[in-house]
């Protein structure tokens, strides 16, 4: 990998209506919108400063108690595991939004301080009527998440959902793969992870080229953008990114949702499943179940209920509630 050579550029647009949204959804690569929040109080509060910026996010605040995430100043900022793997190198804790607030504004000119975070919190359960004034009019039907600390990095991972960030304070720098990169970013355990889904175990920071040598085919692949106040990244489904709190107070609000129906299956979970079905069979019977995937699933030899007539096609019907929960049940063994 030529480490002199950047990444490329994230497409930036203007988002102006749904429309304009939607048919960045459609193009399924990741696009950044300049500004597309600058009339939130909250961004316009960071604009002020950091004391406004702090005020404005405590003023009226829960006092329950919520989750903080706190790693020692030697970890540069890495939320990540420790050297053998055996757990994260970063602890938690539970105080008040309040104190975390002003621990973190008090850590502002320690030239050495431990990274911290409050991470994937419903905004609304700590800031009552956060998203009344602080609002994408594109995603009203998503809780808005937030996200506070100071700089530190997330590892590269994938989400399986769609997500809308956008910065509140400070700067972030993401980092962004497409799913296609998966085997060149050389994923993590799924049992623990500090991400949800495996995180790469390659540091973008120093990747270490002997050990994955395939980063080096991930990397022209790489799209890089930062992040102001008011900006918004839209991040397409199942896209690998990092991301890199660059400012001693820095905040994040994201969307998360899946417009897939409700009813169906989890992707994720059929996957867990897949590995606990196919991975260890012989490899004969591997190839076999692959066909069959291929064929059922994927479609690669077109609708595999083509040759039946519409009443006989069952589960291979085109999806329902009705056929889904039909399907729930032959799993379970209790058709009737």
């Amino acid at each position: 990998m030529d480490a002199s050579s950047p990444p490329q550029p994230v497409v930036e647009h203007a988002i102006a209506s749904q429309s304009e949204f939607a048919d960045i959804r459609a193009g399924n690569i990741p696009v950044v919108s300049r500004g597309l929040a600058l009339n939130w109080p909250s961004v316009q509060a960071a604009i002020d400063g950091d004391e406004a910026f702090a005020r404005h996010v405590t003023n009226g605040a829960s006092r329950e108690p919520i989750n903080a995430i706190v790693a020692g100043h030697e970890e540069q900022g890495r939320f990540f595991y420790n050297e053998t793997l055996t757990k994260f190198n970063f602890v938690s804790g539970r105080g008040t939004w309040a104190d975390f607030v002003g621990d973190l504004m008090r850590l502002r000119s320690d030239p050495r301080p431990p990274s911290m975070a409050v991470q994937s919190t419903p905004v609304d359960s700590i800031i009552a009527g956060f998203s009344q004034h602080n609002r994408l009019d594109m995603l009203t039907h998503v809780e808005p998440r937030i996200w506070l600390g100071n700089a530190i990095r997330v590892a590269p991972h994938y989400d399986v959902k769609e997500n809308v960030a956008v910065c509140v304070a400070g700067q972030r720098r993401f980092t962004l793969f497409p799913p296609e990169q998966t085997p060149n970013l050389y994923p993590g355990p799924f049992e623990k992870t500090p991400a949800g889904t495996p995180v790469s175990m390659v540091d973008p920071h120093n990747p270490d080229l002997e050990k994955y040598p395939r980063y080096s085919e991930a990397w022209p692949h790489a799209l890089q953008v930062t992040l102001e106040p008011g900006d918004a990244i839209y991040i397409p489904y199942c896209w690998w990114h990092g991301v890199e709190s660059l400012s001693p107070v820095s905040c994040l609000i994201n969307y998360w949702w899946n417009d897939a129906h409700p009813a169906l299956a989890g992707p994720y979970d059929a996957l867990l499943h897949a590995l606990a079905a196919f991975r260890h069979l012989p490899p004969e019977q591997r190839n076999v179940w692959q066909m069959m995937l291929n064929h059922y699933v994927f479609e690669d030899n077109g609708d595999p209920s083509a040759h039946l007539p519409d009443h006989a096609k069952g589960i291979l019907a085109p999806a329902s509630p009705e056929l889904l929960a039909q399907m729930r049940q032959m799993l379970r063994g209790i058709v009737k």
